[in-house]
This record gives structure tokens, sequence and C-alpha cells, in this order.
């Protein structure tokens, strides 16, 4: 609308124009409140998804420090198991090589004993 147009109106119609452009501005300021929101809440999601990529990559770091840790143990409890293994067959090994011993000494105590009862039955028969 010019400027002469404006002037040729009527207090009513200028009161019905200013009430519109006052409804139009709260609109638009309304929107451009909304709008503000939008951008903030996208500005914070952005925010949380470095966060959450950064906690993540955290996570992943420890989870594989801890992976590390737990492949250690059990490669320790591993090697004490055998070398408890290789302990007990050692002391297993010297007790046969003792009863071998014990019995190899014994022996010719029983073969003299058999001998003696074997003469013995041999002379009383």
């Amino acid at each position: 609308m010019t400027e002469k147009e404006l002037l040729k109106l009527k207090r009513s119609e200028m009161l019905e124009i200013m009430l519109a452009q006052s409804q139009e501005i709260d609109n638009l300021r309304k929107e451009r409140d909304e709008l503000k929101e939008k951008l903030a809440d996208r500005r914070i999601r952005i925010e949380k998804a470095g966060s959450l990529a950064e906690a993540s990559l955290q996570l992943t770091n420890i989870f594989v420090e801890a992976q590390k840790a737990a492949d250690l143990y059990v490669e320790n409890i591993k090697r004490s198991a055998a070398r408890k293994k290789s302990v007990a067959e050692v002391h297993v090994n010297e007790k046969a090589a003792a009863d071998r011993s014990t019995t190899m000494k014994s022996a010719p105590d029983r073969l003299t004993a058999e001998n003696r009862h074997n003469r013995e039955g041999k002379d009383n028969g």
C-alpha cells in the first residue's frame, strides 16, 4: 500500500490493518521462538552425539583393556596349572621309583624266605 492510499483510509480501517499486523507480528515471534527451540535441541543433540561418540570410544578402550587383563589372567592360570601338573608328575615318578626300589630291596628277602620254606618242605617230605 502506498502512502497516499494510507492517508485516504478511515480510522477504523487503519485500526484493522494495525490489528492484523500486530497479530502477524505475534505469529512471527511465536514461530521464531519455536525455531530457536528446535535449533537449540539440534545443537544439544549434536553435542550429545559427539559426547556419545567419545564415551563409546572410551568404553571400547575400557573393554579392550579388560579383555587383555582377562586373557593375561587365563594365561597365568594355565601356566600355574601346567606347573602344578609338572610338580605332581615329578612326585608321582619319585614315588614310583621309591616303590620300585623298596620292592627290589625286599625281593631277595622274599626269595630267601621262599627258598627256606621250599627246603623245609623237601626235608619233611
